[in-house]
């Protein structure tokens, strides 16, 4: 029996009723639909609704659908939903009883419930995978010490930094992530249990004591928007679209570094594959695979607003539609992320191949400047000055610091012996001495910052669980 069929005299076409079914997917939400379902009965006991033994029944039942939930849900063969699964599979349990359970609720706030508190969680765990992955990176920048590489602007040798520099801008990226969800996870933590169908449980629940059950922060204000707000899924399918995204560029710089052409990296072989033609091949398929699964994740998110856009208040069947996006999003992102940790931790860098790209391609051309300018020239002009240089240079296929004094002193006498050292590697990189630059002292700075902010991170989590 459907459990709003008591209006109809005629069935369902049997086509449509299987198409209209939820249940294949929304089963992933019986953990929270239970937990959704013992606050409830919590309430309906206080409300005098249910007299304790009811209560202790329910729960009871309650709890052997969640020993029994893979077995019951493989057996299942007509529940409309979750809700409806857990109805009938309670009612078979404990009797007549088991349905009380509905009253003074609708599957519209338990659905808003079960979502909540599933993004919430979705939120813990993609942070923790997101930590993972910033200390492989962490790890792989404190042994690459104060090796240098090249850095790129258009995909053009720019300027040295060091190899830790670089890792750490996706920490830094990873961090942000973390935040993100951290924010997401505030912003929803609202109770919608209460709510009803559309207007307010017609029951004096105490919705407060639902909300601390379910460790909600407090009640949802408006019953019509907590039944149809799904902001909260925009908002977490937006930001792990923005994980993807960060996942993506790590792994097309991973990709190129990892050619003959670059040879920064070796790629690891548990996270390559070979070709079925070309037996000397060692292809990034795990790389590849990351970058082409972030599109999944991003449409994701765009699933979600094409289907909300034009929806009036309150709820609407077509919001059946925004679950299996979130679902999908965290099934893929939680698994990029886990592959990027585990391809991160074994990867090869290849330092003396970085340190002497570093040294070439004119990238002292910025500190040759600054030089000058140390000299008194204006920088406009010191910027033409070294440009001149660096024409001489690929003139006589030669870097910079291997031109000869006498002809620098013929671009500008300002050019002096203690030109050379100020253009080599080491000084190159230690002039970029600012906060968050690439000088080896605020590296290391940062480096043990972003350790210690991991480390806090994960202290929080373990004292709070």
């Amino acid at each position: 029996m459907k459990m709003w069929s008591g209006r109809f005299r005629e069935p369902l076409n049997p086509q449509f009723e299987r198409w209209q079914r939820s249940f294949p997917f929304d089963q992933q939400l019986l953990e929270e639909e239970l937990a959704a379902s013992r606050a409830h009965a919590l309430a309906l006991h206080v409300a005098g609704v249910l007299s304790t033994a009811e209560r202790d029944a329910i729960l009871g039942g309650l709890d052997y659908i969640a020993t029994h939930g893979e077995e019951l849900c493989h057996d299942e063969t007509d529940a409309e939903d979750v809700h409806h699964f857990v109805e009938k599979q309670l009612t078979q349990a404990i009797g007549e009883t088991g349905l009380k359970l509905h009253t003074g609720r609708s599957r519209n706030e338990q659905i808003a419930t079960d979502l909540r508190l599933f993004v919430r969680q979705s939120c813990r765990r993609l942070t923790g995978a997101l930590e993972e992955l910033i200390a492989a990176l962490l790890t792989q920048a404190r042994r690459a010490g104060e090796a240098a590489m090249p850095a790129y602007t258009h995909l053009q040798r720019a300027e040295p930094v060091l190899v830790a520099h670089w890792l750490l801008a996706y920490c830094e990226m990873f961090f942000r992530d973390i935040d993100r969800l951290a924010d997401c996870a505030t912003r929803l933590n609202y109770c919608p249990l209460g709510s009803g169908a559309i207007a307010g449980a017609t029951l004096r629940l105490n919705r407060e004591l639902m909300a601390r059950e379910l460790d909600f922060s407090a009640p949802t204000a408006n019953s019509l928007d907590a039944t149809s707000d799904r902001d909260f899924c925009l908002e977490f399918t937006q930001a792990l679209s923005i994980v993807a995204i960060h996942l993506s560029r790590l792994a097309e710089e991973f990709i190129l570094f990892s050619t003959q052409e670059y040879g920064f990296i070796t790629l690891p072989e548990s996270y390559s594959t070979g070709s079925s033609a070309m037996p000397q091949k060692q292809n990034p398929d795990s790389l590849e695979l990351i970058r082409g699964k972030s599109g999944r994740v991003i449409s994701c998110a765009q699933s979600l607003l094409i289907c909300l856009k034009g929806l009036p208040l309150a709820y609407n069947k077509d919001m059946q539609e925004t679950q299996e996006p979130v679902f999908i999003a965290v099934r893929e992102t939680t698994a990029m992320l886990q592959v990027a940790a585990g391809f991160v931790r074994e990867v090869q860098l290849n330092i003396a191949r970085m340190s002497t790209a570093a040294e070439t391609g004119y990238m002292n051309a910025m500190a040759a400047a600054t030089y000058l300018v140390g000299k008194g020239i204006p920088f406009r002009r010191a910027h033409e000055l070294v440009g001149q240089a660096v024409r001489k240079g690929l003139e006589k296929q030669c870097e910079l610091q291997q031109i000869p004094l006498d002809e620098l002193k013929q671009l500008s006498p300002e050019f002096d012996a203690d030109f050379y050292p100020a253009v080599s590697l080491r000084a190159v990189l230690e002039c970029h001495d600012v906060v968050g630059g690439t000088a080896p002292a605020h590296v290391l700075e940062a480096l043990d910052a972003a350790e210690r902010r991991l480390k806090s991170r994960k202290e929080m989590v373990h004292a709070g669980a």
